[in-house]
């Protein structure tokens, strides 16, 4: 569990924002009245206007808690930032603390691969104030992205089938942008990636031809392909239309007649421009004319789940898809819009007092409680997941009560099963967790998508999944909600 260090080589304490350790220094000139803090992650609404979403993030989180120290050079550089008056922000105490801080917070998560919904928590963190505080923007960072990105990858996959290829490094978000998405897509359902540190560094399998470059460096198409046989005869698939596409077809299936002589196999051609539906059937004709109905045809330029269904709808005979720039970008939502909100307070050893964020937006109105999800399912779908308290625990029977619609609620059958999903990752600052294997990660992805209903999962306007919040912990948000409004004033509070 060491591939963010193998990158970058040190602590990334500082990858935070300035105001959580602002926060941090009060709660440290505050003391031992601080206490302890129960925080979760979650999102409001599933991205892509989607039924659903794919967690991931967690074993990139692990590897950087595994190191979490603020470093003598960290510490040297918070000395220098000032306040408007010009001296330090921070007094040397505060930051001789810091590099004398070890983690010692319990984190519970919902493994890598599980399909998640709006409001549960993907991350429960709880620990000293302080420590928890300092997390949130590090977490949030990784759990929003690579969340994100296996999302999309879950939708595309889910159009396209299990060829679905990542080529989206050169049009990734910087460097870390470009690992973290090669990396997240996978998990959603890709078969390889084109980008090679992430290859090395996840083990995820590596694709790749060649660029129009290659053609253009040759005076004769024929003669490109030719060269290319010749250097990597494992590894043809002709890129077919820098020039005339359907002859640029023709003169790959003749090249591969030669490969056939010398006891090799042509793996197919790649389109990369022009009505993909009208050329795959056309080029899909002439190759099995020529005798290559096993070759392969690969599509790329701009494609989505929403192109790729069109395409398909249209009869394109496409076996791979490239998938870049709409992938890796997740080009029609930039960012899934995770938080990370206090619901528990505990002083002195005592009783967790319950936290809760009020809104004029009843979406943005925070649940409080330690919370847990509960997984209802039977052998062959998910049926519904409840978030309960752990303190209150779950009455009986289980009732999933919408918090944005108390209106709408359902009881699982008695022929469910269940499984709480919050499962321990670190205690006391120590890793605690197993971390699966990126495949066994990929499979489980795939396998929860596919339990969802059908209804669930299409594109456009899913039929919502039921989550909702159990009996006693929606009373006790009701109960906490009628008490702030009562005694508050009539300005609205702050949203974030």
């Amino acid at each position: 569990m060491n591939n963010i260090h193998r990158l970058y080589g040190h602590s990334l304490a500082l990858l935070t924002d300035l105001y959580q350790l602002t926060m941090a220094y009060g709660y440290w000139r505050r003391g031992d009245a601080v206490g302890d803090a129960t925080f979760h992650l979650f999102f409001r609404e599933a991205p892509f206007r989607g039924g659903y979403a794919v967690c991931a993030g967690l074993q990139t989180v692990l590897e950087i808690l595994e190191k979490f120290r603020f470093t003598p050079d960290d510490c040297r550089y918070l000395s220098e930032i000032t306040g408007n008056d010009g001296r330090p922000l921070f007094e040397p105490a505060f930051l001789e603390a810091l590099g004398q801080l070890r983690l010692d917070c319990d984190i519970d998560a919902i493994p890598e691969g599980t399909v998640v919904f709006p409001n549960e928590p993907l991350l429960r963190v709880t620990g000293p104030l302080l420590q928890c505080q300092i997390l949130e923007t590090l977490l949030l960072n990784i759990m929003n992205f690579q969340t994100l990105i296996a999302t999309k990858s879950a939708r595309i996959c889910g159009v396209a089938g299990d060829g679905v290829l990542e080529f989206g490094l050169r049009r990734a978000q910087g460097i870390d942008g470009g690992l973290s998405a090669a990396r997240a897509a996978y998990i959603g359902g890709c078969a390889a990636t084109s980008n090679v540190l992430a290859g090395k560094l996840y083990g995820i399998p590596v694709r790749g031809t060649h660029a129009h470059s290659w053609v253009m460096s040759f005076d004769d198409e024929l003669e490109a392909f030719v060269n290319y046989a010749e250097a990597l005869p494992n590894n043809c698939v002709f890129l077919v239309d820098t020039y005339d596409t359907l002859q640029g077809v023709h003169k790959a299936a003749e090249v591969g007649k030669q490969l056939r002589q010398r006891g090799h196999e042509m793996v197919g051609i790649r389109l990369d421009s022009g009505d993909l539906a009208y050329l795959s059937i056309e080029a899909r004709r002439i190759l099995d004319q020529h005798g290559f109905p096993d070759a392969v045809i690969v599509a790329s330029n701009d494609l989505d789940e929403t192109t790729i269904e069109s395409l398909l709808y249209q009869g394109a005979k496409i076996n791979v898809w490239g998938v870049g720039t709409k992938l890796a970008t997740a080009f029609d939502q930039p960012a899934l819009g995770g938080v990370y909100k206090l619901s528990a307070l505990r002083t002195g050893g005592g009783d967790w007092q319950p936290k809760i964020k009020l809104s004029e937006q009843r979406i943005k109105t925070t649940i409080p409680g330690r919370q847990q999800v509960r997984r209802f399912h039977n052998d062959e779908r998910l049926v519904a997941d409840m978030i309960y308290d752990e303190q209150l625990g779950v009455s009986e029977p289980p009732t999933v009560i919408d918090p944005n619609d108390p209106l709408r609620r359902m009881t699982p059958s008695t022929d469910c099963h269940h499984e709480d999903l919050l499962v321990p990752v670190v205690r006391g600052g120590g890793i605690v967790y197993e971390t699966p294997g990126l495949e066994t990660v990929r499979r489980r992805a795939l396998e929860q998508v596919a339990r969802l209903h059908a209804s669930t999962r299409r594109l456009l306007n899913p039929h919502p999944y039921p989550v909702g919040l159990e009996r006693q912990l929606n009373t006790m948000r009701d109960t906490m909600i009628a008490k702030h409004r009562h005694g508050s004033s009539s300005a609205s509070p702050a949203d974030e």
